[in-house]
């Protein structure tokens, strides 16, 4: 590790303005920042902490909404949402290990977009909105590709809030060393219609899969999926699976979410 310089303000205001030096960069859990430093791969002349603010943490429902402040660990999440959005919840208790799940935090993995992670396909399979500490977005706007998303230089997620569906459920093909998904798919049964979102098997990250959705809303069983497929192109090809077989996982996974879906 090289030298840098540590903040760890108390407010929002103050984590915004220390991002505004030059080479700052926000630091919440710490799980994709700290090894890519570690390795050279980034090199910010200064780390803005955000696990000092109060107010981008906890868990409550207000409403049909379940709003989630960023810096809350995984592990907070897989407890405190069990109640209200148990599909969320055991989404959060998959990620990772138990280190990761005590210091990952929802904003951080959002803000970074890895197009294994777990989050965005529940983020935008429920139609969640992503708050900052200037507007809000939609997690159809959000998500932008790999590693990519809609927010501005400086700008920081303070809170998700997810609507909280009939039924859901997240299923996940884990590759085993990393524990990242190899492909999963969230499901969420609104009254308006299910979202699907699938992660870990696109070059572009987490996207909707559109011809699952309008199968599953007319009829919300693992049977209404017979027949389709995704589409392999701008699948990920690696030495864990072929394009062809994260575009197979794709139907698999989402048939074992609907089938678990409550």
């Amino acid at each position: 590790m090289y030298n840098f310089d540590f903040v760890k303000p108390a407010s929002v205001a103050d984590a915004v303005a220390a991002l505004a030096g030059e080479e700052a960069q926000p630091l919440s859990g710490g799980m994709t920042l700290l090894p890519s430093m570690k390795q050279r791969l980034n090199a910010p002349a200064t780390l803005v902490s955000l696990t000092g603010i109060d107010a981008l943490k906890g868990v409550c429902r207000e409403g049909n909404m379940l709003v989630i402040g960023a810096a809350t660990p995984h592990a907070v999440v897989a407890k405190e949402a069990a109640a209200d959005y148990p599909a969320l919840a055991a989404l959060a208790g998959q990620i990772g290990d138990p280190m990761v799940r005590n210091r990952g935090t929802i904003g951080g993995s959002l803000a970074n977009n890895d197009p294994s992670a777990c989050y965005p396909s529940a983020t935008l399979a429920s139609g969640a909105t992503i708050v900052t500490n200037t507007r809000e977005i939609a997690a159809d706007d959000f998500f932008q590709g790999m590693f990519s998303t809609a927010l501005h230089e400086g700008e920081i997620i303070t809170a998700v809030k997810f609507p909280i569906p009939e039924k859901a459920a997240y299923a996940k093909f884990m590759q085993p060393a990393s524990r990242f998904a190899l492909t999963g798919a969230f499901v969420a049964k609104y009254a308006d219609g299910v979202r699907v979102a699938i992660t870990g098997a696109s070059e572009g990250g987490v996207f909707r899969w559109s011809e699952g959705e309008a199968a599953l809303s007319s009829n919300f069983s693992a049977e209404a999926l017979n027949g389709l497929s995704a589409s392999a192109d701008g699948m990920i090809g690696d030495l864990h699976g072929t394009p062809d077989y994260r575009a197979h996982l794709v139907g698999v996974m989402t048939r074992r979410a609907v089938a678990a879906a409550h």
